[in-house]
């Protein structure tokens, strides 16, 4: 069974960019992760947003959606867990 295939929009990648570079780089390792397994443990589905899901990376958030059919990973969101979930607009 292939992984899946990582989609960064791109208010995404432009967050991701704007990052220190230890913390890019331990957010895109966990961006890469999804590949393998876009549901890992600490994953939770955000409520009133739904298919939309959130996983940890220190203190940053990535808020992403899974299509099954497809196997595509959708990263939407990349923010400070402080200023994530302000102004969410999926």
């Amino acid at each position: 069974m292939p992984g899946y295939q990582i989609d960064i929009r791109p208010r995404a990648a432009r967050s991701l960019r704007q990052l220190d570079a230890p913390v890019r780089k331990a957010v895109a390792q966990v961006i890469d992760s999804l590949e393998a397994d876009p549901r890992p443990t600490g994953a939770t589905l955000l409520v009133g947003y739904r298919p939309y899901m959130r996983v940890r990376s220190g203190d940053y958030r990535i808020i992403y959606a899974v299509d099954e059919e497809s196997r595509v990973v959708t990263v939407a969101v990349i923010g400070h867990r402080r200023e994530i979930y302000r102004n969410l607009d999926l």
